[in-house]
């Protein structure tokens, strides 16, 4: 059950008071009878994915399986975790620097689609540029 809070005018006393969501919430005393108590107010205590380290692929998916969301507010959020990493180690983001390491590992040297700019052979010309 939620906690409240009041104040009483007169002497300048708090009081937490635990009252349930579907009652008045108005408090009048131990006795019963005194009208200075008011409510106060408070901003809740809500916290969203307060620390999330972004070097850990463990607390990305712990904070990420049971979202509510769309595929692309995934990728939104891995974006985001990456812009730390770069931010954390100097420009660049190692996570993604390793997978663009041991993709063109595996494929004989060839880059990675993100990594290039251009691509160029004598019957074609492909710029990857953002429009």
């Amino acid at each position: 059950m939620p906690l409240y809070i009041y104040h009483n005018i007169a002497t300048n006393e708090y009081v937490e008071i635990v009252q349930r969501m579907n009652e008045t919430h108005q408090y009048s005393g131990v006795s019963g009878d005194e009208d200075c108590w008011r409510r106060v107010f408070t901003v809740p205590n809500a916290s969203i994915d307060a620390h999330l380290d972004p070097f850990s692929s463990k607390d990305f998916v712990n904070k990420t399986q049971n979202k509510k969301g769309t595929y692309g507010d995934l990728l939104d959020r891995s974006a985001e975790m990456s812009d730390k990493r770069a931010s954390l180690a100097g420009g660049k983001d190692p996570v993604k620097e390793q997978y663009f390491s041991d993709y063109s590992a595996k494929r004989r040297g060839a880059k990675h689609p993100d990594q290039m700019k251009t691509f160029e052979n004598n019957k074609i010309k492909v710029d990857f540029g953002k429009k």
